[in-house]
């Protein structure tokens, strides 16, 4: 019962946040354009809802060079690939409004676990222990507001789990505002050396 609710206050929100937001999105795709040549927006295949595929959206931050399909953390010296505009983006977490598309369309939800990268087989495999991979993936979740991408498979996969758990209205809001925390904070943030070595980014 509880999903359709979700789904009503996803698009919901998300078609206020598109209004909302719209003149920040204006600036931002200024600002990409005349930092970097390529497109503004960048497409990732990735993991929704029974493991299905779909691309997310964000504004690009990175060279359009850019080895694909590596999650930043990976690359040897990550800082070479991100532009300028996109070090600010990344530390800001504003490269990931474009999700509210996504949102909108309903291949993501506000709070779930992290869609993972198509090939994360190791993540995807250990959410399946808690049936994580069987609710609708999110813009931020539980495992995002305790810690982050430093976090080790098993523990972020355990997470997820006790998120499908305790889903309901107070556990999203609570990981809502867990989130706007962890973004003022800047926790976590590691691409465009904006936090210490071991942490890496994931929203």
């Amino acid at each position: 019962m509880y999903l359709k609710i979700k789904r009503l206050i996803d698009i919901i929100l998300s078609a206020l946040g598109l209004i909302i937001l719209s003149p920040i999105f204006a600036i931002l795709i200024i600002a990409i354009k005349v930092d970097s040549p390529g497109p503004v927006l960048f497409k990732q295949k990735r993991v929704g809802i029974h493991k299905s595929h779909f691309h997310i959206l964000k504004f690009r931050t990175m060279r359009i060079d850019t080895p694909k399909d590596t999650p930043t953390h990976l690359l040897e010296n990550p800082d070479q690939w991100i532009t300028n505009v996109g070090k600010f983006l990344r530390k800001t977490s504003l490269d990931e409004l474009p999700q509210i598309i996504n949102i909108f369309k309903g291949e993501m939800s506000i709070i779930g676990p992290r869609p993972a990268l198509w090939n994360q087989y190791d993540l995807i495999e250990e959410r399946d222990k808690y049936c994580a991979n069987d609710v609708p993936v999110g813009l931020t979740g539980w495992a995002q507001i305790n810690g982050r991408d430093e976090l080790p498979i098993e523990i972020k996969a355990k997470l997820d789990g006790e998120y499908v758990q305790r889903m309901s209205l107070m556990m999203d809001v609570k990981c809502f505002f867990g989130t706007i925390i962890a973004v003022f904070k800047s926790d976590g943030v590691l691409e465009g050396g904006t936090a210490s070595k071991d942490k890496g980014k994931s929203f």
